[in-house]
């Protein structure tokens, strides 16, 4: 529902919140917490809509020595690039966990093999596909999660005319 009446505004999608011990934002939330492994403190950050923390880190001792430094633009703004890298690296150590490639030299060329694992929870399988020089499909057939791609393992595929490992 949309007005221009001032007593009435419009909701924000990304309300901000401010706190000492709580920042929401840019699609994160800051939120320092006591540490339980010794006295000091922590903060985490959690991604709007994941439910555990994608960084947990030490925080800063206030002046007191007993409770936690506030939070603040610059700290918050950190503290989003930092875990925004470690969700980065971990979607990119997935990819290269379930997608590998390499290239097998034969008689008539080279073929750039390609191992796929789709990691369904019930039944986890994998694509295994070989492309010529051009980039047109030789041969592509589903295979074991377990494959283990190695330049021998493509070799004896393609020499094996393509047949299920």
């Amino acid at each position: 529902m949309s007005t221009d009446n001032p007593d009435f505004p419009e909701p924000d999608d990304d309300a901000k919140i401010q706190e000492p011990r709580l920042w929401v934002g840019n699609g994160w939330t800051a939120r320092v917490i006591k540490n339980d492994e010794d006295e000091g403190w922590a903060v985490a950050m959690i991604k709007d809509g994941e439910p555990e923390p994608a960084l947990v880190g030490p925080w800063t001792m206030g002046r007191d020595k007993k409770n936690p430094k506030p939070l603040d633009v610059n700290a918050f703004n950190t503290l989003v690039k930092t875990a925004s890298e470690v969700l980065r690296r971990h979607e990119q150590q997935l990819h290269a966990q379930l997608h590998k490639s390499l290239y097998v030299s034969m008689a008539d060329g080279q073929i750039k093999v390609m191992l796929d694992i789709v990691p369904d929870e019930d039944h986890p399988y994998a694509m295994l596909s070989a492309y010529d020089q051009d980039g047109e499909e030789l041969a592509k057939v589903r295979t074991s999660a377990a494959f283990k791609l190695s330049a021998s393992s493509a070799a004896a595929w393609i020499e094996n005319d393509y047949r299920k490992p």
